[in-house]
């Protein structure tokens, strides 16, 4: 048994990666210890689930760059994952899963604050794992790039949705959530917080440049929280629907079953995003028979395989042409749902969690 321990944060991204290793790792013959970064000043209270760390991540850095290659925090375990970029020196082999080189290439797509410091903790950080986890080809050479990891010390593990995403939810219970919410089924649906990278502006231009029936017989939902730099983008909302637009925006969904049944009631998903290091949301509409128009940037490709219609996300008229095929041609949405059901199918948590316990098992024989 491989008994490797696990950080993570709140339940953004990361949060969902974090707790999907920890739900389906044991069935890849993994004993899991889970812990969590406390906060300075909290006196050794954890920020989620597990046991806290022996000491703040603020302090152990401060240690690390007081006494470079000489203190090592001690871990009583025989591997450590870091779900974060939070890498300290431990006593045991740490494998890092970095998600993206977003904060370092694309500066202006997040928060300012602290960021430079930020970046070169995480150039740093980079460099104490003894394995890199990648969740796409595609981020491999951007952490080459931007954190200088060694290629040679990188592998891909895709990130996937559980097994009840494969399984159709209760009908009456998709509809008595559409309800709650005031939606008709069939409208076009995006997830995602709300943040210049995700692109949602551009998708509501290419929403409506549709046909005026289309645009009232379909209703564009959006499904994400306030980000960094949404100030306009909301306003924007905001002005649809008190124009009467057919717009929905549903910022506190937080249940997860709900979201399933969102999906569910999609006739067509959209993911117009400039940059993604994997892009869930993508797999979670395949697998729930939802047909995708998909960006062509970043990893977006590599994740759907052709299963999707993939637009440049600067080119609102063709988001605008992607969307209507997918709304009015019936043997193309048949051909998308078939494509990206396959396609959900080989990317699973359950197969995130066995190739993630392979990374372990090949690092362990490197160290014996």
């Amino acid at each position: 048994m491989i008994e490797p321990g696990l950080t993570g944060g709140r339940l953004d991204g990361i949060g969902v990666y974090t707790s999907a290793l920890l739900r389906h790792l044991p069935r890849a013959g993994c004993a899991i210890q889970p812990y969590s970064w406390p906060r300075p000043g909290s006196k050794g209270a954890g920020i989620g689930v597990g046991r806290p760390m022996p000491q703040s991540f603020e302090k152990a850095s401060l240690v690390d760059l007081a006494t470079p290659g000489m203190h090592r925090v001690h871990m009583p375990v025989d591997l450590f994952h870091v779900t974060d970029y939070r890498v300290v020196r431990m006593d045991c082999p740490v494998v890092a899963t970095l998600h993206d080189a977003l904060p370092i290439k694309y500066p202006e797509w997040c928060n300012p604050r602290l960021r430079s410091l930020k970046n070169w903790l995480q150039r740093k950080a980079a460099a104490k794992a003894d394995h890199v986890i990648a969740l796409s080809q595609f981020a491999i050479a951007e952490l080459v790039e931007c954190f200088g990891v060694d290629e040679r010390r990188v592998s891909v593990v895709p990130c996937g949705v559980d097994d009840e995403w494969l399984q159709a939810p209760e009908p009456g219970a998709v509809a008595a959530t559409l309800a709650a919410h005031g939606l008709a089924p069939g409208y076009f649906l995006t997830v995602g917080t709300l943040q210049p990278r995700k692109n949602v502006g551009r998708l509501l231009e290419a929403w409506r440049l549709l046909p005026d029936a289309v645009r009232a017989e379909r209703a564009l939902v959006i499904v994400g929280a306030r980000g960094w730099r949404c100030e306009e983008l909301v306003a924007r909302i905001e002005a649809a629907i008190a124009a009467g637009e057919n717009v929905v925006w549903l910022d506190c969904l937080t249940d997860g079953q709900a979201l399933r049944h969102i999906y569910a009631g999609a006739g067509v998903f959209v993911f117009p995003s400039l940059y993604e290091g994997f892009g869930i949301p993508v797999v979670e509409a395949f697998a729930s028979n939802v047909p995708v128009v998909s960006s062509n940037a970043s990893s977006l490709p590599e994740v759907t395989r052709g299963a999707a219609l993939d637009v440049d996300p600067l080119d609102t008229g063709a988001l605008r042409d992607a969307m209507l095929a997918l709304a009015r041609d019936g043997a193309e949405r048949t051909r998308c749902i078939a494509l990206g059901r396959a396609r959900a199918e080989q990317l699973t948590w359950q197969a995130t969690a066995r190739l993630s316990a392979e990374v372990y098992r090949a690092v362990l024989s490197q160290q014996a």
